[in-house]
């Protein structure tokens, strides 16, 4: 497994192909949710192709599944205190951690700002629906952290439910046919055109950097 700490990851050279951001909001077809809502609706963008790659995605799933969108773009402010604030909860856990060790756990969980996938927005965190809205079970929330679902949160967990597990599987196949790539420490978290998967597809760089929203 590789990590995004991984010295791999922040070899990949950097490309911008300039595509904008769109408001996931405005696309009929998609669902977004609001529990990560932020005043600018910054979470609610992605990037024009990857939105593409999305609805293609929605549109091979069985009947009766959609695809609910938790969080999309993410500033890079908002990724550097996400990730300073799970090392300090690692750090008041787990004491006798030195910083490489805590840089590392902390990003089986939270993408160290330098690599960060969801500022560059093409990376979107979300999960299933059923034809009624409710949340299908995926065997943790969206979200869970590794410490708290005892890594159950990783993709290929093996002590999640079986039905947990074909969900997992469905989701995955539709964005997999899509072109997404997926991080294996969080079923819910998949990237197209970040440097994980430049990583994952043999691209020689990427093809979106760091992006701000308008």
């Amino acid at each position: 497994m590789i990590l995004l700490s991984d010295p791999r990851i922040s070899a990949i050279p950097l490309g911008e192909v300039g595509e904008p951001l769109v408001d996931l909001r405005t696309v009929a077809e998609l669902r977004v949710d609001d529990r990560l809502a932020d005043p600018r609706g910054a979470y609610a963008h992605l990037r024009e192709d990857a939105v593409r790659r999305l609805l293609a995605a929605q549109r091979s799933l069985p009947d009766g599944l959609r695809l609910l969108v938790v969080e999309a773009y993410r500033p890079l402010s908002l990724q550097q205190r996400y990730f300073s604030g799970y090392q300090d909860e690692l750090r008041s856990r787990y004491p006798q951690w030195d910083p490489s060790r805590l840089h590392v756990e902390a990003s089986k969980y939270v993408s160290p700002p330098s690599v960060a996938p969801h500022s560059t927005g093409g990376t979107v965190d979300l999960t299933l629906v059923d034809a009624s809205g409710r949340e299908v079970d995926m065997g943790t929330a969206v979200n869970d952290s590794p410490v708290a679902s005892g890594n159950a949160c990783f993709t290929a967990a093996a002590q999640i439910a079986p039905a947990a597990r074909h969900s997992r599987y469905v989701l995955g196949a539709a964005l997999r046919a899509a072109g997404f790539v997926n991080y294996p420490t969080e079923w819910w978290h998949w990237s197209y055109g970040d440097r994980y998967w430049a990583l994952q597809t043999r691209a020689a760089q990427t093809r979106y950097g760091p992006v701000d929203l308008p």
